[in-house]
């Protein structure tokens, strides 16, 4: 028995290594790469993560009517005159409730070869941005899946809790390259937990395929909500205060956010208010993988648990593989009062493979979010005392 899961798992180590110079999500050499070709344009290597590249807005900005998709040959520029575009100025706030539409820096050129998909960044979505990626000719938002795509990239974004101050090369969103599409089936999850553990518990024990409190067995895993922090949660109040987005650590919580209190070891979410909340489970992500947020399956409750939720390869892992893995903020909106109990599935992740190692991995630069657990509001906040 002992020698036959030594062999398993070296089956499964060559498995996990046989990403290098194969297919997958595009680690950040092969990005700088399509930058340096002049298949990516506008954009430098500061702009990429391990396994994605930041996507900033323009000085082009306009303040439109209502929301839009070009069809297959039309273009985002050529449809402004249709949606009442009228520029505004970055100078000046975001509306809370107002739809704007902006050019992006970066344009591309992409090989016959590569596609992409796009998510929002953290701090876009624990501000309650809502922000949705518009290409040229693509009929879907956050979306560049046509191989060998050409053309202007713009992005769709609407304060929803109070208005900001948006500066020139901020980024909103994020873009994921790929070459193939190599998501871990159920199959691939029960091998990669006998090898790497991917999710820990709050004592920072890794937890086993069998431990799953909810399976969905399609290849994705089912996190838990935890209330049994110190601070279980915030909701925001819909302040009027302005809040510059590139002002980091410049901001009370008090003044948009307040803490959350469970009643009989429960929590009310009301219909339609935003909420700062977080996950029991601790994810980590090898530096062979990637990693995203899924909607939630509808059974589950009427709510949305993300607004952003992609995870580079290194999250949670450590320097060299000594994390125990890192709790994830949720930026949930319910669609009907919902009452919530300490374990329940509040967030859905799925794992990809990335097509070589990246060279940098998350957990070895700069971020506002390598110390996280429990909730944590957006960087442009001050530490809650």
């Amino acid at each position: 028995m002992f020698a036959f899961k030594q062999i398993l798992n070296g089956i499964l180590l060559e498995k996990m290594k046989a990403t290098k110079n194969g297919s997958g999500a595009l680690p950040s050499q092969k990005i700088r790469e399509l930058i340096k070709n002049g298949a990516i344009k506008g954009a430098d290597k500061s702009q990429v993560s391990p396994s994605s590249l930041d996507l900033t807005i323009s000085d082009e900005v306009y303040r439109v009517e209502r929301l839009f998709l070009p069809v297959k040959g039309e273009s985002v520029r050529g449809l402004l005159d249709h949606i009442g575009a009228v520029a505004h100025n970055l100078d000046m706030p975001m509306e809370r409730g107002v739809m704007y539409v902006a050019r992006l820096n970066e344009s591309f050129k992409l090989p016959k070869d590569i596609y992409g998909f796009c998510n929002p960044k953290s701090s876009t979505g624990r501000n309650d941005i809502h922000a949705r990626i518009l290409a040229d000719g693509i009929p879907r938002y956050d979306d560049v899946a046509q191989p060998g795509w050409s053309g202007e990239l713009w992005i769709a974004m609407t304060p929803k809790s109070y208005p900001v101050i948006m500066p020139p090369g901020f980024a909103l969103s994020q873009l994921r390259l790929f070459d193939d599409d190599t998501r871990l089936t159920e199959a691939d999850i029960k091998d990669a937990f006998i090898n790497e553990p991917l999710l820990y518990g709050p004592d920072d024990k890794p937890l086993k395929y069998e431990e799953l409190t909810v399976q969905n067995n399609d290849g994705s895993l089912t996190l838990t909500i935890d209330l049994e922090c110190d601070v279980v949660g915030y909701e925001c109040f819909e302040p009027s205060n302005v809040l510059d987005l590139g002002k980091i650590k410049g901001y009370e919580p008090n003044d948009y956010f307040r803490k959350l209190e469970k009643e009989n070891g429960t929590l009310v979410l009301k219909e339609g208010h935003f909420y700062i909340l977080s996950t029991l489970e601790k994810v980590r992500v090898p530096p062979t993988l990637a990693s995203e947020m899924r909607p939630m399956d509808e059974r589950y409750g009427d709510f949305r648990s993300h607004y952003a939720g992609f995870f580079d390869p290194g999250w949670g892992w450590g320097e060299k593989g000594e994390g125990c893995g890192r709790t994830i903020t949720l930026e949930v909106r319910p669609f009907e009062n919902l009452e919530v109990r300490h374990g329940q599935a509040i967030g859905r992740i799925r794992y990809e493979r990335v097509s070589e190692q990246p060279d940098m991995l998350y957990d070895t630069k700069d971020s506002n979010y390598l110390v996280q657990n429990g909730p944590k509001l957006a960087k442009q906040f001050k530490a809650v005392s």
